[in-house]
C-alpha cells in the first residue's frame, strides 16, 4: 500500500507499507510528480528486497490515466514499471477510506513522529533542512519503527519481514529508466559542467572528459560513464546559478594578490625591506602621497645614514601611527630611543597596601564645655 502526506508546504510525505508484517517505508520528496512516486515506488521494493503481488494504491493523479466504469486506468509509465517488476497496480475505491486504513495511519504516525519533529527543531535552530538530511532521518526513523515490537500485530516488523520476503517475488536484475534520461556533458577548462543553463564543478582530474549526469529528487549527480562512480553531488540551482565546491578544486580560492609590484630599482630596493616597507608603500598611497616617488629615494638614503634596522622601526611606527611621509620617518629617526613606545594595557595590578587605623567621625565632634552651670561655647 502507498500513498502521499504533506508534511508542510511544498515538502510531502511519501508512505509505503508492507500488508502482512507491517514493514514500513517513508520517504521524503518535494512534489508528488509521477517520475517522483515511480521512482520512490522502485526504492521501496529495493529496500524490502522483494516485489510484492499487488501494490494498492490511492486515485493518486500521478498514477490514474482514466476511469471506466469506476475501474482506473493506470497511466502508461506506471504500466511499464509494474510489468518491469512483475507486480499487479490496484487503486481504492472512490470514497472508501477502509480499503487502505493501513497506509493512512502510516502516513498520520510519520507526520506527528517524523515530520512534526524534524521541523520543529529546524525552526528553533534557525537552520534550514535540505532534503537530503530530511531523507538520512526518515530512513533512520524507519529503521527505528521497525526493529519496534507493532501495537496491532504484536509483533517487530523486521522479524516479520523475513517470513514476507519468501512471498515476494524477486527483484529484476536491472533498475527500470525512471524519468528524464541522463545526458552527457563535457568538463571545460574550469573544472565545470553547464546544465540546466547553470554551472556545477567537477573534480579538476576530469577537466577535458565526459560525465553523466543524473537529476535524483531535486539533486544532481555526477558520474563517471566508464565505471558509474559517482564523482560530484549538487543540489539543484536555478538558471543562471552556480554550484562550487571548494573540494574539488583542492581547497578554498586564493585571495587575489593586489600588492605592490616593484618594476623600477629603487622601487626594488624599497619593497625588498619586508612587510612594513610594502604597508609604508600602500599606505601612503591611499592618503594620495603624489610625491610618493621621489620620497623613496629619501627613506633609502635615511636607511643608508641611519641603517637598515632603524629605518625598518621607523617604518613600523610610521604605518602604527598612520604617518605616510618621508619627512615623518625622518622625525621617527631623529627621534631615536626617545620617542615613546605605547604598549597595550596589561593586567590589573593588585597590592596589598598597609591597614590604616580609623575612628568615627563622633571623634571630632566639638562638644560646648559647661563650667559651674554655664555653657561655654
Amino acid at each position: 500500500m502507498i500513498d502521499w502526506a504533506q508534511a508542510a508546504p511544498g515538502l510531502f510525505l511519501f508512505c509505503a507499507v508492507l500488508a502482512f508484517s507491517r514493514w514500513r517505508f517513508v520517504r521524503f520528496a518535494t512534489n508528488e510528480r509521477a517520475s517522483t512516486t515511480l521512482a520512490l515506488i522502485a526504492e521501496t521494493m529495493a529496500a524490502a528486497g522483494g516485489v510484492p503481488a499487488r501494490v494498492l494504491a490511492d486515485r493518486m493523479a500521478c498514477l490514474k490515466g482514466g476511469v471506466v466504469a469506476n475501474v482506473v486506468v493506470p497511466t502508461p509509465d506506471y504500466v511499464r514499471l509494474a510489468g518491469h517488476y512483475g507486480f499487479a497496480p490496484d487503486f481504492c475505491h472512490a470514497s472508501d477510506p477502509q480499503s487502505k486504513g493501513v497506509v493512512e495511519r502510516l502516513c498520520g504516525y510519520a507526520q506527528d513522529d517524523l515530520a512534526v519533529p524534524l521541523l520543529t527543531e529546524a525552526a528553533v535552530t534557525g537552520k534550514p533542512i535540505t532534503l537530503r538530511d530530511a531523507n538520512a532521518a526518515a530512513e533512520a526513523w524507519c529503521t527505528e519503527v521497525n526493529a519496534a515490537n507493532h501495537s496491532e500485530i504484536c509483533a517487530i516488523p523486521d522479524e516479520r519481514l523475513v517470513v514476507e520476503r519468501d512471498l515476494l517475488q524477486p527483484l529484476p536484475s536491472l533498475r527500470l529508466q525512471i524519468g528524464a534520461p541522463s545526458v552527457r556533458r563535457k568538463v571545460d577548462r574550469l573544472s565545470c559542467i553547464r546544465y540546466g543553463s547553470a554551472r556545477y564543478s567537477v573534480p579538476m582530474r576530469l577537466i577535458g572528459t565526459t560525465v553523466t549526469v543524473v537529476v535524483d529528487h531535486d539533486a544532481l549527480c555526477l558520474l563517471e560513464p566508464a565505471t558509474g562512480v559517482i564523482v560530484a553531488e549538487h543540489e539543484l540551482v536555478a538558471p543562471g546559478g552556480v554550484s562550487i565546491l571548494d573540494e574539488h578544486y583542492d581547497g578554498p580560492r586564493p585571495a587575489p594578490s593586489r600588492g605592490p609590484r616593484p618594476k623600477t630599482t629603487v622601487e626594488k630596493q624599497f619593497c625588498g625591506l619586508g612587510e612594513d616597507a610594502r604597508a609604508f608603500l600602500i599606505g601612503a598611497a591611499a592618503i594620495g602621497n603624489t610625491r610618493l616617488g621621489s620620497e623613496l629615494e629619501i627613506l633609502l638614503a635615511l636607511g643608508a645614514a641611519h641603517g637598515t634596522d632603524a629605518l625598518l622601526a621607523a617604518l613600523h611606527r610610521a604605518v602604527a601611527f598612520r604617518r605616510f611621509r618621508a619627512a615623518d620617518v625622518r622625525s621617527i629617526l631623529a627621534a631615536g630611543t626617545g620617542a615613546p613606545q605605547p604598549r597595550p594595557a596589561g593586567e590589573a595590578l593588585i597590592l596589598d597596601l598597609p591597614v590604616a587605623p580609623t575612628r568615627s567621625l563622633d571623634a571630632y565632634k566639638i562638644t560646648p564645655a559647661v563650667v559651674d552651670g554655664e555653657v561655654i561655647s
